[in-house]
């Protein structure tokens, strides 16, 4: 029977609290940015509250599967990142609980989350899209809010456009009155100049209602076109002249069913219904293309009769020489030929375009549904392979707080975003196979969901910048210094009778290993690769001189101290062949390049090592001459 523990509460509450609130800002953020693409439908147009609270709340409803997946691995990030920073994932550990047990509560509450977020996919997502696509459309088509500027023409209003050089804002009254009314076109446009005026909606909101005081009207009396050089024309003076405009500036919806045939806007079963039925579609036009093809030139449509037909398909053109058969006809007959020739050339290629635009457009289409059909699932099981990238993520980082976890989960979001959409138009422009370009995104994040949480899970270090920093000092051949401070409680203190004889024997053991190995020398390169020989002594060398540093710092002498700081550290395998493993050595050194490569280096790291035991040495001189003056 499955017990829920207080451990498990424990972290459903933690995750939980910080899942809604991140939720919330993600799904904001996704709003904001739909927001910023319909901007320009939504400044200047007057648009009602009740209007502008549909759009919100519908585009709320279409951007909620995609900010569940970013809610989720940020919570993840933060939650385990807690965890981690106050040592509470420690302790969990050290008692025994493994991370896939940690994790466990909280992967049955993001299945869940998965449900819910296809279910928004499959069955809210469509009706939302489908009543946010027709608020949208209605938008765009609702006039803009009347709103004259200052010295630049306004065109907003239909088949008119209007200048004012001032207005007066408090009364509404225009000075300069400058308007082109362009309703019999631009050739025969009616231009009218008034001293003032006053333009007023109607109480139908249908027609604006223009009073004009004190100018002048200007009308051409016939077509004006390119080649007229003097056109009469109409003047009219007048003192006042009212006159009405059609500007229908009420917000009228438009018919829903405009979006019936998006895909966007159907469920899963619908999809399927309508792949099917343009599969057939496309397989029965096509069959029908190919009749026609293979029909060629020979059909009714290119003007030739049944006899026609027959006679040419019963003709061995081989027999004819068509050449001396140009030749023989007439000057008329021959430009017939050709116009004859150039107009069936001309009608077949019209053809082709069409039928190969008639099939493409078909192919698109389907293409569409198929990646809307996929897509449902893969954003859904997305919020599940999120999370077992953040939990091992902030288990591994063990930074709380919107620092880091906020910069990693952006990162990883914006690159499965660029693999997401990079499949998506592969598969909808018929590039990629469907079911591949949706799922690459899929496919790339569930291996490394399972690599971080592998190694979370055995406490690795692979986002440990120590481990990669330290990696690369030993490659490069940077070594670490020592740092000895005096000691406030010494427990053991030097025995320095005894030191000074050690130092001797460090010194010929030194000396006994510089001349043997002579490492000033370059090494034989065939004998470098070959030899399994392991270099015992300077291992011994090394721990004989750690020792003696471990015992020395003890002292409350800081001149002993400063000295026991310049004994450099000695990386006893720098100088050896760089694998462990034979045959990678044999490798290495039979690619001539690598080989020559890792050859230069161990010989700097031979002549840097030479130098360490004279280094040694003298430092032992020093070291000796301290002790004496201590045992004073």
């Amino acid at each position: 029977m499955l017990r829920i523990k207080k451990l498990d509460i424990f972290i459903v509450k933690s995750f939980l609290m910080l899942f809604i609130g991140t939720f919330f800002i993600c799904l904001f953020i996704f709003m904001m940015q739909f927001l910023w693409r319909y901007v320009d439908e939504l400044v200047g147009k007057g648009l009602e509250m009740s209007v502008m609270a549909q759009f919100f709340f519908y585009s709320a409803l279409t951007l909620v599967p995609v900010a569940l997946p970013l809610a989720v691995l940020l919570a993840s990030l933060i939650t385990f990142g807690n965890f981690g920073e106050r040592y509470e994932l420690l302790a969990m550990k050290a008692a025994g609980i493994s991370l896939l047990k940690i994790m466990r509560p909280l992967i049955f509450f993001v299945c869940g989350l998965v449900g819910v977020s296809f279910y928004f996919q499959n069955i809210v997502a469509p009706i939302a899209q489908a009543k946010l696509g027709t608020l949208i459309i209605s938008m765009k088509q609702k006039s803009p809010e009347l709103d004259i500027p200052e010295g630049v023409f306004y065109s907003d209003i239909p088949d008119y456009n209007l200048k004012v050089a001032k207005k007066n804002r408090k009364t509404g009254v225009l000075y300069d009155v400058m308007i082109y009314n362009l309703k019999d076109g631009f050739e025969n446009a009616h231009i009218i100049y008034a001293d003032s005026g006053r333009l007023e909606m109607t109480a139908d909101k249908q027609h604006l209602w223009l009073h004009l005081y004190d100018g002048d009207l200007f009308e051409n009396l016939r077509a004006q076109n390119m080649k007229s050089q003097n056109v009469p024309y109409r003047r009219e003076s007048f003192r006042e002249k009212h006159s009405i405009i059609e500007f229908d500036s009420e917000f009228n919806m438009a018919d829903a069913s405009i979006m019936n045939n998006t895909s966007s806007a159907k469920n899963m079963i619908a999809l399927q219904a309508s792949i099917d039925s343009m599969t057939v579609l496309g397989d029965s036009i096509g069959r029908q293309y190919y009749q026609e093809i293979s029909d060629g030139n020979f059909r009714a449509p290119y003007g030739l009769t049944k006899e026609d037909t027959t006679k040419i398909m019963q003709a061995d053109i081989r027999s004819y020489n068509m050449d001396s058969l140009y030749e023989v006809a007439t000057l008329m007959q021959k430009q017939k030929i050709i116009t004859t020739a150039v107009s069936r050339a001309e009608n077949i290629g019209s053809d082709l375009t069409m039928k190969s635009y008639t099939m493409a457009n078909n192919d698109y289409s389907m293409r569409k549904h198929q990646t809307e059909w996929h897509k449902k699932i893969t954003i859904s099981l997305s919020c599940l392979l999120f999370f077992f990238i953040g939990a091992p993520l902030g288990g591994i980082i063990r930074k709380g707080g919107l620092g880091m976890p906020v910069i990693v989960s952006v990162f990883v979001f914006i690159i499965y975003y660029i693999i997401d959409n990079t499949g998506y138009k592969m598969a909808r422009d018929g590039k990629w196979i469907v079911w591949m370009g949706m799922w690459t995104s899929t496919a790339i994040l569930a291996p490394l969901g399972a690599f971080l949480t592998y190694k979370s899970n055995n406490d690795s270090v692979v986002l440990n910048a120590d481990a990669y920093i330290n990696w690369f000092k030993k490659i490069a051949g940077i070594r670490s210094v020592r740092h000895l401070f005096k000691k406030e409680v010494i427990i053991h203190d030097p025995n320095y009778q005894r030191l000074p004889g050690d130092l001797q024997t460090l010194t010929a053991e030194c000396e006994a290993y510089v001349a043997k190995r002579r490492l000033q020398k370059p090494p034989n390169y065939f004998q470098l690769w070959m030899s399994a020989e392991k270099d015992d002594e300077i291992v011994h060398i090394n721990n004989h001189l750690e020792g003696l540093v471990e015992e020395m710092s003890n002292t409350e002498s800081v001149t002993l101290l400063s000295a026991l700081n310049s004994y450099p550290v000695i990386p006893v395998t720098a100088h050896m062949r760089p694998f462990p493993i034979y045959w990678l050595n044999i490798l290495a050194g039979v690619v001539f390049p690598v080989g020559l490569f890792f050859y230069f280096r161990i010989w700097i790291f031979r002549v840097r090592l030479a130098k360490d035991m004279e280094r040694i040495m003298k430092n032992n001189e020093q070291v000796q001459f301290i002790i004496q003056n201590i045992n004073k």
